[in-house]
């Protein structure tokens, strides 16, 4: 059995200058967990493949697309292949998410 206990483990250097650890990282999927303070957002990006956010705690400013939606903790959110996406905390409060991608990416997600 694997155990990975979040706050052991390494934030992981990012382009976005944000709080990302790795949890899952096989050739079926990547599993990162996103911590983001008031303020604090993604870059926009598009990703070689599908991936879904979960929001664990807060609520975030997620953009799918041309769509932005305030979306609150216990939701997930798709965000299909190849599609620009980015998440935003304009909140007050610690927002976290956590980001599946499946399966790994191949190539490198391309920031815009």
């Amino acid at each position: 059995m694997i155990i990975r206990q979040l706050n052991k483990l390494q934030k992981i250097d990012t382009p976005h200058q944000v709080d990302v650890r790795k949890l899952y990282d096989y050739d079926n999927a990547q599993v990162m967990h996103i911590t983001l303070q008031p303020g604090e957002s993604l870059k926009p990006h598009i990703t070689p493949v599908d991936v879904f956010f979960f929001i664990l705690e807060g609520t975030t400013d997620v953009r799918v697309g041309d769509e932005t939606i305030s979306v609150e903790r216990d939701c997930l959110v798709e965000s299909p292949r190849n599609i620009v996406h980015c998440l935003s905390n304009t909140s007050r409060s610690v927002t976290r998410i956590l980001v599946v991608k499946a399966p790994k990416p191949l190539t490198q997600t391309r920031l815009l």
